[in-house]
């Protein structure tokens, strides 16, 4: 497959995925490092790992399985990826959000992003959940846009707007639903570099200077092409790391460290997305 993904290969892959599930999805759910959870609380689960579907790229960092796992959430059908790719693999921004494109075709409206992610906020302690209302994608502004090229009509318009792009509606649900479970969780503004070096101490202030919470190297392009493809969006993160103090410390990041605190606080972010997906 070319870096972009043409319209046929999206359906292409599309189809075949279709012809192994009993029903369509409803809901997408992109699934971070360490943050596997969702897909294991679906009834009837179908898994495809994603070697078999044409034109998905494979990942290649631990923590991400590389399978999708469609089944059910309550009586909403849901299609969950384990593992989802960076441009820091190698992966061009079409490559990166090719499966987005093609859940959108397989039926799904509403996309849910979950992440780990740095703290660069001084309030935001390590397994902080945060509900992202907005984002700052550095790589998307210097050129590495997945809209990039010609634009396909059939997919979107030629330039979506992204203000409002976290859906105000789920994000307010995701709070009630969260209240009810007793789970705090709070709202911020995520910043994306492209990684895979971790950020020094004087980049991370100037993330913060930008009015960053949390920075990290995913998200924005799925979002991205998402809205582009007219999907509701909701995306929340972990904080597996204070970033910004550990730096003032002269404490390295590590990421043995990212996937200790996500598999932590999986089941809990598990819990609350379920109940979510089961409600639309």
């Amino acid at each position: 497959m070319s870096t972009v993904p043409s319209y046929d290969e999206m359906m292409s892959a599309a189809e075949m995925i279709a012809q192994r599930i009993p029903e369509r999805p409803r809901a997408a759910v992109i699934l971070g490092s360490g943050l596997g959870g969702v897909a294991d609380a679906l009834s009837d689960p179908v898994t495809i790992p994603y070697h078999e579907i044409p034109g998905f790229p494979i990942p290649t960092v631990p923590g991400h399985a590389g399978e999708l796992v469609i089944g059910k959430a309550g009586e909403v059908p849901v299609a969950a990826m384990r593992g989802r790719f960076h441009l820091y693999e190698g992966y061009s921004p079409q490559q990166v959000t090719f499966p987005v494109r093609v859940l959108r075709q397989l039926g799904a409206d509403v996309l849910i992003v979950t992440a780990a992610a740095g703290g660069l906020n001084a309030e935001f302690s390590p397994g902080t959940f945060m509900a992202l209302v907005d984002h700052i994608g550095l790589p998307l502004l210097a050129g590495l846009n997945p809209l990039l090229g010609p634009n396909d009509e059939r997919l979107g318009e030629r330039f979506p707007a992204l203000t409002g792009a976290y859906d105000a509606e789920l994000r307010g649900q995701l709070h009630t639903i969260a209240l009810r479970h007793g789970i705090p969780i709070t709202n911020g503004v995520y910043i994306m570099l492209s990684g895979p070096t971790f950020e020094t101490p004087a980049e991370l202030q100037m993330l913060r200077g930008f009015g960053a919470d949390a920075v990290g190297m995913s998200t924005v392009p799925e979002v991205a092409v998402a809205r582009h493809m007219g999907m509701r969006v909701l995306a929340v993160c972990v904080i597996t790391n204070a970033a910004l103090r550990d730096s003032q410390l002269n404490i390295p990041a590590e990421h043995k460290e990212v996937l200790d605190v996500a598999a932590q606080a999986g089941p809990q972010l598990a819990t609350i997305l379920v109940d979510l997906l089961r409600d639309l």
